[in-house]
């Protein structure tokens, strides 16, 4: 019997949804760069333009990255930058406390570093809350800053910057977030979303802060060249180097890996592998990672740790870690973050079982996952929307309740704007501070409107959101019989990397899988090989699935057929190496 995939559950409860492929396009991409055709139809699948594939496949940041005059204020504070460090000013930075703030303002601080400018650093904590301050401002001139640059913060920090134009302070900023028609009257502002930008390089509207900086040292690099700055005491930097940090923020702001932005992570693997950067160095052998660093390890890995920093402990911890040259000194700062991050998670957990609880037991009278805390962390109440929304497949609201106001994170469902959706409710006075994008928002509110905001949020979420949004879906990039899933298959797959927001690793769905044998190793994690009636057989696993219903079935379904889907991995042990499926979800045929 035919299955109906379009109305048909899968074991853990999705739909899966295949592609219209176009295929003549297929046919013409396959023959035009010699690809197998299933490789062919993700890209056409991915509408990445036939002519642009070169560049996708091999993107090279020389290729891809226009002259960084394009963006406005670029020229102006390009000449402030190099000025201030040929006259040997104090400059100062103020970064943001996740992962793109540390690696921005890291790789900003490195290369003044390395041409003789030793600036100022400040990362404040999520108490002191988002951007630059006025008490940053005050702390910085009593040392006797010149020039303040702001990283991966500071295009709406309006009343701030007026504040350090009264006190005579040059501010440039470099960031990336949604910038107001009105800008701050600062020296220099560099966004690739400004609002007067360009189109010419949509590309750069993509890039996280970290990249906004690294073209901004690459045009100062190059204005103190033709200023006859370099000689043979000091060096001109070689700015690849800088590159496995640009690839690093640029994973963990979740930006989409498209244009420039796949070339610097591309080529930041590249200097992963080199082994070059103490802190980095540091901070993979306490994570244990033996293999090869890939975008999974930026991304699942090394970022929430030094994301930890700044959730549960020392903000600054991050960029200590990233600048720093000692290898002991490295060891110590990666031994701090590593402990972060276990608390991280502990405090994580206990957050997310008292809101499951809350969800669970009482009657929801919206479609939404609404919660709130007394005792919960404000720095893991992110994460925690987060896992809600997996979990549940509903807009998540997750609240700590401050001694002075409320602060939250929500994220979305495809279908549901929830930038938008927080932007109204802070217009109707609900809150109090908001913004955001589609998928996810932060905002704040007084204790006494929490019921309003639920009865807002509620009413807009049922008036907007369909009824089809809120049963998940799993897009199929492509269809393999057990015996096709071979360690060529994989390997034209790694072709795709790096793998990320905007360039997902491919799901593969393999049809009519006969399992032959299937056990529980580890954690919950099931163990199961697959054969085929074309032949072969498949390794596979299934994480963390024991208890739900695509375990059990795996476990008692011994000589039965299934469809899969999942993602196809090479799997390198001892020098040998094989296929292995990773399992996300299974039909029963």
């Amino acid at each position: 019997m035919e299955i109906d995939f379009s109305t048909t559950k899968s074991l853990n409860g999705n739909l899966w949804r295949f592609s219209k492929t176009d295929e003549r396009l297929v046919e013409m991409i396959a023959q035009k760069y010699n690809l197998p055709f299933f490789i062919a139809k993700i890209l056409a699948d991915r509408q990445i333009p036939i002519d642009e594939i070169p560049h996708f496949l091999n993107p090279k940041i020389q290729n891809l990255m226009p002259d960084p005059y394009c963006m406005k204020d670029m020229e102006k504070a390009t000449a402030k930058i190099a000025q201030a460090i040929v006259d040997k000013q104090k400059i100062a930075i103020i970064g943001d406390y996740d992962v793109d703030g540390a690696t921005s303002s890291s790789l900003l601080r490195l290369f003044l570093e390395n041409v003789g400018n030793n600036p100022m650093i400040h990362i404040p904590d999520r108490e002191e809350g988002y951007g630059p301050s006025k008490k940053a401002i005050d702390d910085f001139l009593s040392q006797g800053a010149e020039l303040l640059i702001t990283t991966d913060c500071g295009t709406t920090a309006f009343d701030v910057f007026d504040y350090a134009k009264e006190k005579n302070l040059s501010v440039i900023v470099l960031d990336h977030h949604e910038a107001e028609a009105k800008l701050p009257d600062v020296y220099a502002l560099v966004n690739p979303k400004r609002l007067d930008e360009s189109d010419e390089n949509p590309y750069l509207k993509y890039m996280a802060a970290v990249g906004v900086v690294f073209m901004t040292v690459v045009a100062v690099n190059r204005a103190l060249r033709n200023m006859g700055f370099y000689t043979k005491e000091i060096k001109e930097p070689d700015l690849r180097n800088l590159l496995d940090i640009v690839a690093l923020g640029t994973i963990c702001d979740v930006v989409p890996l498209l244009g420039l932005n796949r070339a610097f992570v591309r080529s930041g693997l590249d200097i992963f592998a080199k082994k070059q950067n103490v802190g980095i160095n540091a901070l993979i052998e306490k994570s244990s990672i033996k293999d090869e660093i890939t975008s999974y390890h930026l991304g699942y890995v090394l970022g929430p740790r030094i994301n930890a920093g700044g959730r549960v402990g020392d903000s600054s911890l991050g960029n200590k870690l990233l600048c720093c040259k000692d290898k002991k000194q490295a060891q110590q700062i990666a031994e701090e973050l590593d402990t972060c991050n276990t608390q991280r998670k502990e405090i994580e957990n206990y957050v997310l079982l008292q809101a499951m609880e809350i969800l669970e037991g009482t009657p929801q009278e919206y479609p939404m996952a609404f919660v709130y805390g007394n005792d919960w962390h404000q720095g893991v109440v992110g994460i925690v929307a987060g896992k809600l929304k997996e979990r549940y497949n509903l807009p998540s609201f997750v609240m700590s309740i401050e001694s002075d106001e409320v602060k939250g994170s929500a994220r979305s469902i495809s279908g549901l704007d929830i930038g938008a959706l927080i932007m109204s409710a802070k217009e109707k006075g609900i809150l109090t501070k908001g913004g955001g994008h589609i998928m996810a928002a932060g905002f704040s509110l007084n204790e006494d409107k929490i019921e309003d905001f639920r009865k807002f949020a509620g009413e807009y979420i049922s008036k907007n959101i369909k009824d089809e949004s809120l049963t998940p879906i799993i897009d199929i990039d492509g269809i393999m019989d057990v015996s096709a899933a071979n360690v060529d298959s994989a390997r034209h797959i790694e072709s795709l990397e790096p793998f990320g927001s905007g360039n997902s690793e491919p799901k593969i769905m393999l049809t009519n899988a006969l399992l032959s044998k299937a056990d529980i190793v580890g954690a919950g994690h099931i163990r199961c090989i697959f054969t085929s009636i074309n032949g072969g057989y498949l390794k596979a696993m299934a994480f963390r699935a024991a208890d739900n219903e695509m375990g059990k079935a795996l476990l008692n379904g011994h000589g039965q057929c299934f469809n899969l889907v999942g993602v196809l991995r090479n799997n390198t042990w001892q020098n040998v190496t094989t296929p292995q499926f990773i399992i996300d979800d299974a039909m029963r045929i």
